[in-house]
Parts: C-alpha cells; sequence; structure tokens
C-alpha cells in the first residue's frame, strides 16, 4: 500500500484515553478546503471526460494541509473510476532519478487492484520497466537517449492506461524533486493535451528560496492553460476550530481551543501536534522543531537511537540498514521499532521500509544530531552499502560525502552517473559527474578511484550536460580544459575534444567558432593512417563550414571525411559528411545529386549501423524532405514510414528530428489528399499553447483545418494570437493560414493585414514571400473585380496597385530567395508563383483561362486540394469567357475532389459559383454518406479494417495500443448500425474510403 493511501486509512477519531499516547489521527472529514477541492476535482472531471487533461500544481506551506487534501482528491477520484498513481520526492543530497515515479510504479505493481494493468504496459515498456528494484532489463544505453525513451514510455503507458479509465498521477513534494523529475513534469504538462490523465503535484512554497530549482520552472508551468495553480493558504480560524474538534472527537473548551488556533497559526500540521502534545499535559514547545522533538523525547533511549538512525538513513526508511546500523540485536531493535511506530512517528511503507510520519520530523531529528553522531552514523551506512553493493549508488555517493569519506564519495559519484545516465536521467548524471571532478583534486590517485582518466570524465560530464540541454555548460566545460591541452604533446586528446567543443558549438549556433575548433581538431590529426576520430572530425568540419565564409570549400572537405570514414568504418562520420553534402548541393541543383547523397545516408542510417540515433534520424528526415520538395509524393509517403518508425522505436519520437518527421508525415498526407490520415495526425498539436515551440507544432494543424472549415480553426488562432508576434515561423503558419481562413469569409480586408503581417516578418528573399504573396493577391482581386462591377474607380485603381507591389515581390523572391539567385525553389514554390500571376491578371481584368490552367497544371504534381481550388477559378474564368460547357467539366472535377476531402468551404465556393453560372444542384453535403457520423480517426481505423487487419496491426500503423485500436472499432460498428468487422468492411468499400485513399 502507498504512503498516501495509509494516511487516508487512519483511524476516524481519537479511541479511549488508554490509546497511544500522542497519535493524532486526521479529521474523517476534509475541513476548510471544499473550494481547493472542487477546483481540484473540476481538473480531474474534465480530464475524465476526454475534454483536455490536466495538470494542477498545489503550493502551501509545511504542514498547512496539501497532503490531506490530495488524499482527499484520490479517494473522490477512485470513487469515480479513476486510477491513481502517487509516489513522493525526497531530500537527499545526492540525487535519485525519477523517485517519485518509481514510486508510483513500485506501489502500483504491488496493489492488487493496479497490478494487473500497470505490469502488461510494463511488459511492452521496458524504458520505464528498468527504473523497477526487481527488473533486470538491459542497460538503457545513451544518456539521452535513454531519457527521451523513458519520456515517451511515459506518455504512452499514461495514455493506454486512461484508455481504460481515467489516470490520476500524483507527485508529492515537488521542492525536493531532482532535475529529471522536474523535466518530466514539465514534459507531460506540455504534451499531454486530450488524454484522460490529470496530473497533480505538491510543494511547499516556504522551500521555495530565490534560487530554488523549483521556481523557473513553475513560473514556465503557471504559463501554460492546461495548468491550474492551486495555493493553500492558512486555514481562517472558523475551519481551524472545526478541524480540531472533530480531532479531538469531543468539545474543547474555548480557552484551549483559542490558544491551539492562536499557536497553530492556520497550519493543519501544527495543530494536529499541539493538539497531541495538549493531551499529555506537556509543555508546549514554542516551535514545530521542538514540538516535534518533544514528542521523540517520549520514546526510550533506545528507540530515540533508532529515530536517529532513521533520520540520516533519509526519508525512506530501509528496515534491515537501519538495523544493522543501529549495531542493535534484532529483538531489541524489533521492541525499539514496535514503540516508534506505536507513536506514529515512522509508518510502514511496503513490506521492507518505513517513512516518517512527516518530513518535518526527520529533518527536526537530523537537525537534533551531533555534528560528529551525524558523520559517524553516515559512514556507517556508506560502509554498510558498500558491502553490500545491492543499492543505488547515488545512496552511497550521498553517506560517503555526509561522512566526509571524499575518495568514496568519488567512487561512488561516477558510479551514481553511470546508473543515471543507464536510467536516462542525463541532469543527474551530470551533477555526480561534476561533483567528481570538483573532488578530484582532493584525492590520491583519482584515476584508480574513478577507473578513468580527467579527460574522459569531463568528456562524459559535456555529454550529459549537453544531453539534458546544458549546451552551453558543455561548451564551457570542454573549453577550459581544451584551451589548456597541447597538441603536439597528446594530439589524440586534443582532437577528441576540440570535435566534441565543435559539435556543441554547432548546436549553439556559433558557427565561426565551431569552425575555428573544428578545424584545430582535424589539423591535430595526421592525415594517415586515417582513423574514426579523424573522420568524425572531418564530419564535424564539414558540417560547421556550412552556413560559414568557406562554404565553397565544402566539397573538398567532404570527400576527405568520406575516405576516412570508409577506411575506417565510421558509419556515424560518413553519414553526417553525406546528409552535409546533400544539403550543399540542392539549393542550386534541380539534378538528383543531392537526392542521391541524401539517399545513401539514409540507407546507412536505416540499415541499423548508424551507432548516433540523431545522425541516423537527420539523414532520414532530409532524405524524405528532399523527395517532397521535389515533389515525389508517392515516394515520400513510402520514405516516412522507415523514418517516423525509427523516431518511434528508438524512443526519439519527442526530440527535434523525431518532431519534424512527424511534420513532414503529416503535411506528406495533407498534400497527397490523405487528409483524414493528416487530421489525425494533428489530433496530437496541442491547442493550449504557452511557448514558441509550442505554437510551431500547433500551426501546423491549422493547414487542413482552415482548408476544411473546422470550428477549431478558430480557438486555436486565439491561443496562437498572442504569440505569433514573437516568432517568424509562427506568423507565416498562423497568420498566413488565418488569411485564408478570412477568405473564405469574405473578409478581404483582415487577409490583406494577416499578409501585411507576415510579409513584413519574412525576409524579402524568402521563399515563404511567394505563397503569401499569392494570398494577398487573392485579397486584392476579389477587391478589384468587385470595385469594377461596381463603378468604383478608386478603390480598383488601390487594389491594383497593391496588387502590383505584391507580384513584383513574389517574382523577386522566387529570382533572388535566400538559397542564392540560382537556388531552386522547388516545384510547390513554382506552382504559387503561377498563383499569384493569374491573380494578378484577375485583378487587372486579364481573367485568362490559359493561366489558371497553367496553375492546375503547376499543382497537378499530386497535390488535389490545390488543384481543385485552380479549377475553381479556372471554371469562374472560362464562365466570365462563354465557354460553359468546359467551364462546368472544370467545376465537376474541382466539386469531387472537394467532397471527397471534405473541403466545406471550397464546396461552398463551388455551389456559389454553380448558381450563378446555372449549373444545377449544388447542395449535396460535403460529408454525407454512411460514413458521416465517423470522426477522421474511425475512418482511418475503418480503412485499416477494410484492408483486413486486426487489432494489433492497426494499432501499430497508427502508433496507438491494441486497446485503444479496439474501442475505435467498437464505436465504428455502433455508428454504422452493424454487428461484424466485415459488415463495416462492407461500407468502406462501398463509400469509396478505399479509393479516396488511394
Amino acid at each position: 500500500m502507498d504512503p498516501l493511501t495509509i494516511l487516508a486509512a487512519s483511524p476516524d477519531r481519537l479511541s479511549e484515553r488508554g490509546d497511544i499516547l500522542g497519535y493524532v489521527p486526521q479529521s474523517r472529514r476534509l475541513v476548510g478546503r471544499g473550494a481547493e477541492l472542487d477546483r481540484l476535482l473540476a481538473v480531474f472531471d474534465a480530464a475524465a471526460a476526454g475534454e483536455q487533461a490536466g495538470v494542477a500544481l498545489v503550493g502551501g506551506d509545511a504542514g498547512v494541509g496539501k497532503t490531506r487534501l490530495i488524499t482527499e482528491l484520490i479517494g473522490r477520484a477512485r470513487g469515480r473510476g479513476g486510477m491513481v498513481l502517487a509516489g513522493q520526492c525526497a531530500e537527499l543530497r545526492e540525487t535519485m532519478p525519477y523517485l517519485p515515479l518509481v514510486e508510483a510504479l513500485w506501489s502500483a505493481t504491488r496493489d492488487q487492484d493496479t497490478a494487473p494493468a500497470i505490469r502488461s504496459v510494463l511488459r511492452e515498456r521496458p524504458a520505464l520497466a528498468r527504473l523497477l528494484p526487481d527488473n533486470f532489463a538491459e542497460p538503457a544505453g545513451d544518456g539521452e537517449l535513454a531519457r527521451q525513451q523513458l519520456f515517451g514510455a511515459v506518455l504512452g503507458l499514461l495514455s493506454e492506461l486512461a484508455d481504460a479509465q481515467p489516470v490520476l498521477l500524483v507527485l508529492e513534494d515537488l521542492h525536493w524533486a531532482d532535475h529529471s523529475t522536474r523535466d518530466l513534469l514539465t514534459f507531460l504538462s506540455r504534451v499531454l493535451q486530450r488524454e484522460r490523465v490529470c496530473l497533480v503535484g505538491t510543494y511547499r512554497t516556504d522551500d521555495l528560496h530565490r534560487r530554488h530549482p523549483l521556481r523557473p520552472v513553475l513560473a514556465e508551468l503557471f504559463r501554460l492553460p492546461s495548468v491550474t495553480s492551486i495555493e493553500l493558504r492558512p486555514l481562517p480560524a472558523r475551519p481551524m476550530a472545526d478541524h480540531l474538534t472533530e480531532l479531538a472527537g469531543e468539545r474543547l473548551a474555548p480557552e484551549v481551543l483559542d490558544r491551539l488556533i492562536e499557536r497553530a497559526g492556520g497550519n493543519a500540521f501544527y495543530a494536529e501536534e499541539l493538539l497531541a502534545a495538549a493531551t499529555t499535559g506537556e509543555e508546549l514547545p514554542a516551535g514545530l522543531a521542538e514540538l516535534l522533538l518533544a514528542r521523540v523525547e517520549r520514546l526510550t533511549e533506545t528507540a530515540r537511537r533508532v529515530v536517529g538512525v532513521a533520520a540520516v538513513a533519509g526519508a525512506r526508511v530501509n528496515d534491515d540498514l537501519v538495523r544493522e546500523v543501529s549495531g542493535l540485536d534484532p529483538e531489541t531493535y524489533d521492541t525499539a521499532l514496535r514503540e516508534i511506530v506505536s507513536h506514529q512517528l515512522l509508518v510502514p511503507d511496503g513490506a521492507d521500509g518505513y517513512t516518517f510520519r512527516h518530513a518535518l520530523l526527520r529533518e527536526a531529528v537530523y537537525g537534533d544530531l551531533l555534528p560528529g553522531e551525524r558523520t559517524r552514523l553516515h559512514a556507517a551506512f556508506a560502509r554498510l552499502l558498500r558491502a553490500r553493493g545491492d543499492r543505488p549508488a547515488a545512496e552511497l555517493a550521498h553517506h560517503s560525502l555526509a561522512s566526509h569519506d571524499i575518495p568514496g564519495a568519488v567512487a561512488a559519484s561516477v558510479a551514481a552517473a553511470a546508473e543515471a545516465e543507464r536510467l536516462g536521467a542525463p541532469a543527474e548524471a551530470y551533477e555526480h559527474y561534476d561533483r567528481a571532478l570538483s573532488l578530484w583534486d582532493a584525492v590520491p590517485d583519482p584515476e584508480a578511484l574513478a577507473a578513468t582518466d580527467r579527460i574522459r570524465l569531463l568528456l562524459r560530464a559535456a555529454a550529459t550536460a549537453a544531453h539534458s540541454g546544458q549546451t552551453r555548460r558543455a561548451m564551457h566545460l570542454l573549453r577550459r580544459v581544451f584551451d589548456g591541452l597541447d597538441p603536439a604533446a597528446d594530439a589524440t586528446t586534443y582532437a577528441e575534444v576540440g570535435e566534441r567543443l565543435a559539435h556543441y558549438t554547432i548546436e549553439a549556433d556559433e558557427i565561426g567558432a565551431a569552425s575555428a575548433v573544428a578545424r584545430a581538431a582535424v589539423d591535430a590529426l595526421p592525415a594517415a593512417p586515417p582513423t574514426p576520430l579523424l573522420a568524425r572530425a572531418l564530419a564535424t568540419y564539414v558540417r560547421a563550414l556550412l552556413w560559414s565564409d568557406l562554404h565553397a570549400d565544402i566539397p573538398e572537405w567532404a570527400e576527405r571525411a568520406l575516405a576516412a570514414a570508409a577506411a575506417t568504418g565510421a558509419i556515424d562520420a560518413e553519414t553526417s559528411a553525406l546528409v552535409t553534402l546533400g544539403l550543399y548541393h540542392e539549393p542550386a541543383d534541380e539534378s538528383t545529386r543531392a537526392e542521391e547523397y541524401f539517399e545513401r545516408a539514409r540507407a546507412r542510417a536505416l540499415a541499423g549501423r548508424s551507432g548516433d540515433l540523431s545522425i541516423a534520424l537527420r539523414a532520414a528526415f532530409h532524405y524524405t524532405r528532399s523527395q517532397f520538395d521535389r515533389g515525389h509524393l508517392s515516394a515520400a509517403a513510402r520514405s516516412i514510414v522507415a523514418g517516423v518508425r525509427l523516431a518511434v522505436d528508438s524512443g526519439l519520437a519527442w526530440s527535434t528530428y523525431g518532431i519534424d518527421l512527424r511534420f513532414l508525415e503529416y503535411l506528406i498526407h495533407y498534400t497527397a489528399g490523405d487528409w483524414d490520415r493528416a487530421e489525425a495526425l494533428a489530433d496530437s498539436f496541442g491547442i493550449r499553447v504557452g511557448t514558441i515551440p509550442e505554437a510551431q507544432v500547433s500551426a501546423y494543424a491549422l493547414f487542413i483545418e482552415v482548408a476544411r472549415g473546422s470550428d477549431t480553426a478558430a480557438e486555436r488562432l486565439s491561443w496562437l494570437e498572442p504569440l505569433w508576434a514573437d516568432d517568424p515561423l509562427v506568423t507565416y503558419i498562423a497568420r498566413g493560414l488565418a488569411a485564408e481562413r478570412a477568405l473564405w469569409r469574405g473578409d478581404e480586408p483582415e487577409a490583406i493585414d494577416h499578409v501585411a503581417a507576415v510579409l513584413k516578418a519574412l525576409p524579402r528573399g524568402d521563399a515563404g514571400v511567394i505563397r503569401i504573396a499569392a494570398t494577398g493577391l487573392r485579397a486584392h482581386a476579389e477587391q478589384a473585380v468587385r470595385a469594377r462591377a461596381a463603378g468604383d474607380e478608386l478603390t480598383e485603381r488601390a487594389a491594383i496597385q497593391a496588387a502590383d507591389d505584391l507580384v513584383e515581390r513574389a517574382r523577386w523572391a522566387a529570382a533572388n530567395n535566400s538559397l542564392g539567385p540560382r537556388a531552386w525553389i522547388g516545384v510547390e514554390g513554382r506552382a504559387w508563383l503561377a498563383r499569384a500571376e493569374a491573380e494578378w491578371h484577375r485583378a487587372v481584368d486579364d481573367d485568362d483561362p490559359k493561366l489558371w490552367r497553367a496553375v492546375v497544371d503547376a499543382f497537378d504534381y499530386g497535390y488535389p486540394y490545390e488543384v481543385a481550388r485552380s479549377r475553381w477559378r479556372l471554371a469562374a474564368a472560362l464562365v466570365a469567357r462563354g465557354e460553359r460547357a468546359e467551364a462546368r467539366s472544370e467545376w465537376q472535377r474541382a466539386v469531387e475532389i472537394a467532397d471527397r476531402l471534405h473541403a466545406a468551404p471550397l464546396r461552398r465556393a463551388l455551389a456559389d459559383l454553380a448558381r450563378q453560372a446555372g449549373f444545377g444542384d449544388t447542395t449535396r453535403p460535403a460529408q454525407a454518406g454512411p460514413l458521416a457520423a465517423l470522426t477522421s480517426r474511425e475512418r482511418e481505423v475503418l480503412r485499416l479494417v477494410a484492408e483486413g487487419r486486426n487489432n494489433r496491426e492497426i494499432a501499430a500503423t497508427l502508433f496507438i495500443s491494441p486497446k485503444t485500436a479496439s474501442v475505435h472499432v467498437s464505436n465504428i460498428l455502433a455508428k454504422l448500425d452493424v454487428s461484424s468487422r466485415t459488415q463495416a468492411a462492407a461500407i468502406a468499400h462501398r463509400s469509396g474510403l478505399l479509393a479516396d485513399a488511394g
């Protein structure tokens, strides 16, 4: 049973006077916290209903009632069918990563109600199972990879559990959270969107000093719309009086009650302890620590000794360890422990340990020990842990350092760092490495203690710093040692440190410094015989040259890198150099040379021989992106599958290139007209955003939402609006699509405002200018056409002048874009330029059908939506020329595409054109038919059912759990009013669902 459940199970009232002295149970009724509980339940209920995943952070002073409130929430959540996972952080000098997550999972696997579900999902997620004490999974490997795998596994675990029932995840005492737990909290708070998950964290506000590491995390999270902040303030006198009366089980004398309320100061825990002390008639202490110690003083000397040892042990007390360190025989120890437990100073926690009833109690006991006494006890724990060898190295490092055993602290810190890396906790690994480095000069023979030399330790420290997002810290570490190295004395070490320093400097966008360091690393090594280090240094130097003034030197140096890599089998170096060569040749090269480089890099990456998965994903991304840019959509759709699968299988789906691959997958399906699949992918692009990266993710969903006329587009734009002025990409996507949405609603002035804002944000030569200019030209053309029909020459001239300016800007961007005057703008860029020219001619009263036929042809590389939009304008131009038969043919072809895509705004525009031209019945809704009731995700699942896929195969294709696939299938059968998958598949075939996919 987990600690929170134990607290919730406390007796309801004081028993007869013969009861345990000093024991004060929690009150049966939650007093004075109804409003806070209602807010927490609202967050949980919204998550349980599938409206939105929620995060609530509950702060308050120590003892103010956070745990009692959470206990009540846990009971209510369970009563509403929720699964509860609860864990607590602990105060340790040497951090133990993911401690509350470990406790939550460990407790859940021991609970008969939750164990089956938890163990089932853990079997499929070794990154999570690896955390548990009884697990024997293989090490995770690289720290950053392990961390991203772990984060993905946690998200997958919560999502799968939430498919069956709502999940309440409680992380208590976040003020003691390790760096990785804080990162996990931030990750979940940002990523959770519509899963039936409620995350609740608690923290002490009085512990958050100015430089406390939780402060910036809270400041960041409180800006998120999905995060609810709840601060527990001191209880007012009336609720406190009710609380104390219920605890006492009888009416207290007014003067006693008033005194207790005054002394408690609104703190529920103070009140409980004061009431407990009052029942014994003791002299009441002046402060909480004294009060707590007064309760300890009631114990026998032997029991006090055990409590002191337990306080040194940490927040969770291992029974065997404390017994051995106490030096007592088993019988005496058991007697003392029974006394301690009877006074509720320690409470059972699992089969082999205890926790202090309140963390403040442990702190008070620990602080009351004499300095020498603490040191001796820490030393005893360190000796015992070293002899046993079955406890986390971080625990040994903590006790070694506290006992002033510096050599032991160095060795244990290095071991703890390695453990943290295996657990995917690079931030904690860096802290341990940094600790060992800080003690390096204080011990004799540190190399023997660390089992490595100082340079190797620095390289690992830098790697873990970079993997935890501290790239500049990694640069600083290596810069200090690099500047002190002599290439003549040790060229290999100089080059290895220099190459890594250059790599991190590139990541920090300091290209000039990176190329200088990378070149120094290359020059330090002999050209022959080649080595893997030389190949890696050359590849890093080539990458640094990509945006430097020595850009033209890339082919020469890349060939040297490739030769060295081929001679030494350095696959990662070869892959990196090939990707850089592809990027070098791509801008000014319409041949297949760049694509061939990307293909060679991808082949090596996907062959499974690459040791650096980030390089493999980079290669997979650029190969598919190159196909997409060249209009090879079928090939891109095939190749993206392998790239996304690599990202998912490696646990790097949330890495930079993992996310880029998912965006690219979305754009491929959107462009190719597979909108149901694209919409299903966009379901994970959160609407409620608070940062630029989140806004960039969210904005992509607008492509399909605007094109389908979804109401969600307005909500998404309202969240993006506060951020779109702060980032060019967000401005380009969000305001560019807001302009298109305004045009579909007939609001040309709003569209023009959006276009002007985007053009102001983009460099003049940015290729994106072409598309935005085409959008603005449509607005000005509409104004010009309407003004001509009304005889408003002034408005017409203004619209034409604005159109002249825009088309010139589009032409200039196409000829002089930021990649150079000869740079290739891609098939889509040429199509948008054709659209801009046609709209300009429409504005100046030359709506020539052959211009629109050119636009249709330009987009007809596999972009059905833009083909349909172009046929709409072509049909209108033909109607104006009196060519009605051909106009109706083009109109009909556009209608067929709009109906298939469920492109409601375009369909309405086509209906308007049909009415004006007298083409006949145009009222058929875009989503008519038996599949109209299905969501986009359900249509996607039905398509796979019709292809004969079982639930497991559907789950693998859509990256969902088999259980979720089963739920979708059940919903589909109900909506279609059929009883079998075969009947549902028949409806899918009759409705053309599979033909739409083709």
